[in-house]
């Protein structure tokens, strides 16, 4: 169990989510500790709306969900299966239902991250999409707790889809909202990314970086900006560049390899 915590520790913001697990955690710890008393314990259901911007950590914190439930023994399994639209919405009656339910048959034992799943609201009537929230919302009350079900979107989005059905907010009573992270959070994960890929930002590579941050962060025609994916696709491309620059070097030196320069972050 210290090993999750420490990898929850270690990562950068996400207060909210880190302040939730910490909570849940204490609960289910406190309902055996009542159990041993012989005292009452209040059913408890662990379906969760995770709500905000993509590359703030959504997915990470559900597979910590996963690891954390399995060792508490709230899921046999704590695997995560992360799925969208696509995954659960057939091209004919009856195909979506038989793909929705084969979908949370693997996932028990452990979560179903459905991302973005207000996309399922989103054909009108005839769409077989809200076949799918129909099978979803039978397959929570089948079930019971032996699968964890995660919705998750932006925040305005997953607000409608909750208000358009009526059953479905009772049945995720734990709410979690990701904030964007700010440019100096931005820069932590950059330096952190870097790292754990055997790179180092040059200072002159990090102050350009953290131009490019800023700006995307306070451009008012960027809606619903990629945080930390964001800041791994500037990497990832600078270590392409990196690697077409050295190609010009005779022998790279290991310091050659390590570095990204401020030329490695082109547009």
């Amino acid at each position: 169990m210290a090993s999750v915590f420490d990898e929850l520790e270690n990562l950068i913001g996400l207060h909210e989510a880190k302040k939730t697990i910490y909570e849940i955690y204490a609960l289910i710890k406190m309902n055996k500790e009542r159990e041993k008393h012989g005292l009452k314990i209040e059913k408890q259901v662990f379906h969760m709306v995770f709500k905000g911007n993509p590359g703030t950590g959504k997915t990470t914190i559900a597979r910590l969900f996963g690891k954390i439930f399995k060792e508490m023994g709230v899921l046999s399994k704590g695997h995560l299966i992360e799925v969208e639209r696509a995954d659960l919405v057939g091209e004919f009656i009856g195909h979506t239902a038989q793909k929705t339910r084969d979908l949370v048959k693997k996932a028990l034992g452990g979560i179903l991250f459905i991302d973005e799943a207000y996309s399922l609201a989103r054909g009108g009537e005839k769409d077989f999409g809200k076949e799918a929230i129909d099978c979803l919302t039978k397959s929570l009350e089948d079930y019971g707790n032996e699968f964890v079900c995660i919705i998750a979107g932006y925040n305005e989005e997953m607000d409608s889809f909750l208000e358009l059905n009526p059953g479905m907010p009772s049945r995720f009573p734990v709410h979690i909202k990701f904030t964007d992270y700010d440019a100096d959070e931005l820069m932590e994960i950059a330096h952190l990314m870097s790292k754990n890929k055997e790179y180092e930002l040059s200072k002159d590579a990090s102050e350009k970086l953290r131009r490019r941050v800023t700006a995307a962060l306070n451009d008012p025609f960027i809606e619903n900006f990629s945080n930390a994916r964001f800041v791994r696709n500037n990497i990832e491309k600078a270590i392409r560049v990196q690697a077409v620059r050295l190609l010009k070097v005779y022998e790279p030196t290991k310091e050659d390899l390590l570095t990204l320069k401020s030329e490695d972050f082109t547009i």
